[in-house]
C-alpha cells in the first residue's frame, strides 16, 4: 500500500505537469458549461424539448473527461511507457508492472471525479443547475461508464505495437466520440442517420444513461446502454487481461 500511495503521488505530479488531462479533462468541460449557460441560458435544449440545454447536456459534459483519459490517455501512456521500456524494467523489480496501469487507471479516475465536481459546482453557482434525479443513481452509471471506457483504453494501449499506432488507435476512438456521441452536438438534435451511427459508440450509451440518471427520468428504460457498456467493460477486460503486451 505504501508503494501504491508513493507511486500515485508521483505519477499524478507527472501527469499534472504535462497538462494534457488538466486541460482537456478539467478546463475543457468547464468552459462548455460556461459556454452552453451562457448562449443558451434557460432556452429548451431543442423544440419540444422539456429541459434546458444545460440540463439536458449535463450528463454528457461530465462525461468529457471519462472519455479523454480512458479513450486517449491511457492508450498512449501504456503504450509509451512499453516502447521506454518502463514496464519491462518493472517486470524485474518487486513490484508488479500492474501496479503502475493500476495506479494509472486511479489518477485517471481522479481526474473524471473533480471534472464531475467543477462541472456540476459551475453550472450551480452560476447558471442554477439542479440534479433532477437522485444522486446515487447518477454516481453509479458515472462509474458504469467510467469502467467501460477505461477498459477501451486498457485493450487499444495494450495491444497497439508502438507509440503511433496506440495515437492513431486513440484518435479514431476519440474524436468520433467526443463529437458525435452527444458530448458537444445533442444526440436529440442529430439527424436520423447520425443518431443510428452515434448508436453504435459506447460513450453514446453511456451519456444516454448519464442523462436520463441526471433528469430524473425512469432508469429501467435505459436497460440497454447499461447491457452495453457493461457488456464492453467485460468484453475489453477479458481481451486486456489476455493479451495485454507488457513489452
Amino acid at each position: 500500500m505504501n508503494t501504491f500511495r508513493t507511486m500515485l503521488k508521483t505519477e499524478l505530479k507527472l501527469s499534472v505537469r504535462g497538462m494534457d488531462m488538466v486541460i482537456f479533462g478539467l478546463c475543457l468541460p468547464v468552459v462548455m458549461v460556461v459556454i452552453f449557460g451562457a448562449v443558451f441560458g434557460n432556452r429548451p435544449a431543442f423544440e419540444g424539448a422539456s429541459h434546458t440545454f444545460l440540463e439536458q447536456s449535463f450528463g454528457a459534459l461530465s462525461a468529457i473527461a471519462i472519455c479523454a483519459g480512458g479513450v486517449m490517455g491511457l492508450p498512449l501512456l501504456i503504450s509509451e511507457y512499453r516502447q521506454k521500456k518502463i514496464l519491462k524494467r518493472f517486470r524485474v523489480t518487486p513490484v508488479s508492472p500492474a501496479l503502475i496501469l493500476a495506479v494509472h487507471v486511479v489518477i485517471y479516475a481522479i481526474y473524471a471525479l473533480a471534472s464531475l465536481i467543477l462541472v456540476y459546482g459551475t453550472a450551480a453557482v452560476f447558471f442554477g443547475f439542479r440534479m433532477q434525479g437522485p444522486v446515487p443513481a447518477f454516481i453509479l452509471s458515472y462509474l458504469l461508464v467510467m469502467l467501460s471506457m477505461f477498459s477501451i483504453g486498457l485493450v487499444a494501449g495494450g495491444l497497439a505495437p508502438d507509440t503511433k499506432t496506440a495515437g492513431i488507435i486513440a484518435s479514431i476512438l476519440y474524436f468520433p466520440m467526443l463529437l458525435f456521441s452527444g458530448a458537444t452536438l445533442p444526440y436529440e438534435i442529430m439527424p436520423g442517420p447520425m443518431q443510428r451511427a452515434a448508436g453504435l459508440m459506447p460513450l453514446t450509451q453511456g451519456i444516454k444513461l448519464l442523462k436520463a440518471a441526471s433528469l430524473g427520468q425512469p432508469l429501467d428504460q435505459v436497460w440497454f446502454p447499461v447491457l452495453i457498456l457493461g457488456a464492453v467493460f467485460v468484453l475489453c477486460s477479458g481481451v486486456a487481461l489476455r493479451f495485454f503486451r507488457w513489452e
